[in-house]
């Protein structure tokens, strides 16, 4: 679909007259869990195929409000994204590559037959929602604003014969602490052997709702077994491992000088994650050649046990990056490792955050100045 005729729309600022008090703003910053505190404000943009993107505001954070036949309701045309915005060293906000969400949500509209999304004006709606609600910047140690843009379908009627003929896109705010409570630690994870969730053809490569929804039933299944996370494996042999969650996976060959990492190929099922693309360029440059190609259960768990696979993680916007140290599954079990946090995947994270945090030298021009 045509992105809009109107590409560099103003914003009408609309200010709540009930934004949160400073001073229980303070206590929810000091212990905000994940994705359940969210800003005073947020961005809103409608689309029809008349005006193309037009309304642009900044408006209080509240409900939408829709007709029930809305079609979003009923065939789940619907994408999102997820970033992050970091207080900096310096006292400053930035966030995190937005130019390549705004990337990767265009491609998501485009195989959910949505409109594209100017990326240029994905990025502004990012940068006011942001500067509007400053305050709101967690300045704590390992805390973020996670922001999530998203875009569903809202023409009313039943029909199914072509995609809606509006839309609106919208992007909130929440600050927030750690994805997995507590200080870094290995994760459990299981093997999922009854469920996948996506085949090739499919919608893998769109962060669309209705991927994590077909993915419920095995993280349930996951926690019944003692783990924290279920890995995905290929809808067609259940061989070959693909996710982690919604989170890329990667595993470590040898280690010190020796040491090089691999994440499972592009398939046309698994999500071209922003943090793994970055890590592709991040770690080469620290020593880590970086690779990209299948690799199936029996690689993996017989690489641990001769000791070539000395660590694994999953990386993500949310949890950044994650060691795993044991995998689960209705036939097998195997510790990577010594089952703790491995240097590699230490010296990975510890990198990539400086960079966010604006600790570290940004040498590839992944944060985006804001506020």
């Amino acid at each position: 679909m045509d992105a809009s005729p109107n590409p560099d729309l103003d914003f009408e600022i609309r200010a709540s007259a009930a934004a949160v008090a400073p001073g229980t703003r303070e206590q929810l910053l000091a212990a905000p869990g994940f994705g359940s505190v969210f800003t005073d404000h947020m961005a809103t943009i409608r689309w029809t195929e008349k005006d193309g993107w037009h309304d642009a505001r900044i408006e209080p954070y509240g409900p939408i409000t829709l007709d029930p036949a809305a079609q979003v309701f009923h065939y789940g045309q619907e994408i999102f994204e997820g970033l992050k915005a970091y207080a900096q060293a310096d006292g400053s906000v930035a966030a995190f590559r937005p130019h390549a969400n705004a990337a990767r949500f265009n491609r998501s509209a485009a195989r959910l037959a949505m409109p594209a999304l100017p990326g240029a004006l994905f990025v502004r709606a990012i940068e006011l929602l942001v500067r509007q609600d400053r305050a709101w910047v967690p300045t704590a140690e390992g805390h973020s604003l996670y922001l999530r843009p998203f875009m569903i379908a809202t023409q009313v009627g039943l029909g199914v014969n072509k995609p809606s003929s509006s839309y609106l896109f919208a992007v909130i705010a929440s600050p927030v602490a750690g994805y997995f409570n507590g200080e870094l630690r290995p994760v459990k994870v299981w093997l999922s052997e009854d469920y996948s969730r996506a085949a090739p053809g499919g919608t893998g490569e769109a962060k669309c709702g209705g991927n994590y929804a077909a993915a419920f039933a095995g993280q349930r299944q996951a926690l019944e077994h003692g783990c924290d996370q279920v890995v995905w494996l290929d809808a067609a042999e259940r061989k070959f491992v693909e996710e982690m969650g919604g989170m890329n996976i990667w595993f470590v060959h040898g280690s010190g000088a020796h040491a090089r990492i691999v994440t499972p190929a592009p398939t046309g099922s698994l999500l071209h994650g922003v943090t793994r693309d970055s890590l592709l360029k991040l770690a080469p440059d620290l020593g880590v050649p970086a690779s990209e190609r299948r690799v199936c259960v029996a690689d993996w768990r017989d690489g641990c046990a001769s000791g070539e696979i000395a660590e694994a993680f999953a990386c993500g916007t949310a949890a950044v990056i994650t060691p795993i140290g044991e995998v689960r599954s209705q036939s097998a079990g195997w510790i990577i490792g010594d089952g703790k946090t491995g240097q590699v995947t230490s010296m990975l994270k510890e990198e990539l955050v400086g960079i966010q945090y604006g600790h570290k030298p940004d040498r590839y021009g992944w944060m985006h100045p804001i506020a």
